[in-house]
This record gives C-alpha cells, structure tokens and sequence, in this order.
C-alpha cells in the first residue's frame, strides 16, 4: 500500500509527522515544485519523499490536505480515480453548502474514488503530536459511504497510533465533523482519547 499527502501546509506537515513516526513512507506533494518542498520533508524524517503532484497521485491512498477549494484542481490531475482511496481531511468552513456535507462534493470530483472523511477535526499541533498519551490513544473520526474504505482507513489510523471513531455515512454521523456555513460541527476540534481495554 503506498501513501501520499497533497498539500504541504499545516496540517499536511503535521500528517507528514504521523507517518515518520511510524516509519511509514510517504509521498508529499503541493502545487509548488518539489525541491521546495524537499527542504521541510527531509527535516520531518527520510520516510517523507517530496515528489510531483503527478507522481503523488500515483499512491493507493491519498490525504487532501489542502484548503477546500483546491480539491478540484487535484480531482482534474487524473481521469478516474478508480481504485483509489481519497481520505478528505479538508474543512469548508464558511464555504460549505447547508444541504449536504462538503465531502460529497469532494468525492463527486474524485470519479470512482473510495472516499472517507477524517483526521480533519484536530489542530495542527494535536495532530502532529504523538497520538498515545498516558495509556490513551487520540481519536480520529471518520466516516464515509464505502464501508470497505472505512476499514480501511480504520486499520491505517491504527497503524499511525491512533483509535479511529466510525461516525457513519458522510450525511448522518459525518455532519458532526463538517461545518455548517460559518458553525464547525460540533466534533471539530475535540480533542478525545480512548484508553486501551
């Protein structure tokens, strides 16, 4: 299974880390030149490779991790997204429509993508510290239409050290981490922990 962040800010930088901790590779990727991205990945760890937007979208799994709007510029890199899994940690706030969760509009774009929603609730900070503290793992929510996808993304939050939360298909329980016109949804930005049973 291969992996890649498009969009290198804040939180793209901060899911960079999640990976290097674990050991993890990862591409990263932004609609800036690769050499100038390069600099900040070698610095989070040798498993985070700066590489072209092209060949990031060559990864199974691919996290959105830049502002809402740029999602379709990215959508029009590939003519079908067929076999891949688009994880949409973008937030739409004050941008997102009041009939249906911005992350349909996001998988309308990514033709034949599994998409699932996640790791867009927390901060920068709290997403890029280690996710086991005092017995505890730190919660990412996630949700999504594809059940398969979820698993999925379930098994990989796992693996970085996180607990992931399933919230449901993207209208029901994921409208608790999208915001609403200019109101976050009221999951966004809680930071939880489960402890191990």
């Amino acid at each position: 299974m291969s992996y890649a962040i498009v969009g290198f800010g804040k939180i793209g930088q901060a899911l960079a880390r999640t990976f290097a901790r674990k050991n993890i590779e990862v591409t990263v990727a932004s609609r800036r030149p690769p050499e100038a991205l390069a600099p900040q990945a070698r610095a989070i760890g040798p498993e985070v490779v700066a590489k072209s937007l092209r060949e990031a979208l060559e990864a199974d799994t691919i996290f959105l991790a830049m502002p809402f709007g740029e999602h379709r510029e990215v959508a029009r890199a590939l003519p079908s997204w067929k076999g891949k899994t688009i994880i949409d940690a973008t937030n739409a706030f004050g941008d997102e429509p009041d009939s249906f969760p911005s992350s349909a509009i996001v998988a309308k774009v990514f033709t034949g993508a599994r998409l699932v929603k996640g790791f867009n609730h927390l901060i920068a900070a709290k997403l890029a510290a280690d996710p086991v503290v005092e017995g505890g793992h730190r919660v990412v929510f996630l949700s999504g239409d594809d059940e398969d996808a979820i698993a999925a993304v379930a098994a990989l939050a796992k693996q970085l050290g996180f607990a992931p939360v399933k919230l449901g298909k993207l209208n029901e329980g994921g409208a608790l981490v999208h915001a609403r016109g200019r109101t976050w949804g009221p999951l966004i930005f809680q930071d939880l922990f489960k402890k191990e049973q």
